[in-house]
């Protein structure tokens, strides 16, 4: 499994709890970390305000693409790839 690194600054009073939190669950400061942003990763994806958002950015990546497409072919007159698989507007 490919991992990226992420250098986070916390205040003192946060970085004193989550050690004291890891300590008493046997576990490592980054591991702690680790599990609480993958609960918060889990609630944020729950959220139905943040699937419609989801969707429309999801609408703006695919008009950014047909424009940089068009974009490319207006410059070297190369071929846009056909339009299959991109998601539609509704489900």
């Amino acid at each position: 499994m490919s991992q990226k690194t992420l250098a986070i600054r916390l205040d003192d009073d946060l970085h004193a709890r989550i050690t004291i939190l890891a300590r008493l669950g046997g576990q490592s400061v980054t591991d702690a970390i680790r599990d609480a942003l993958r609960a918060h990763v889990d609630v944020l994806a729950a959220d139905p305000t943040i699937a419609a958002k989801a969707a429309a950015l999801r609408e703006q990546i695919a008009r950014d693409a047909d424009e940089q497409q068009a974009a490319i072919q207006a410059l070297f007159g190369t071929p846009q790839p056909p339009k299959t698989g991109r998601p539609s507007g509704s489900k």
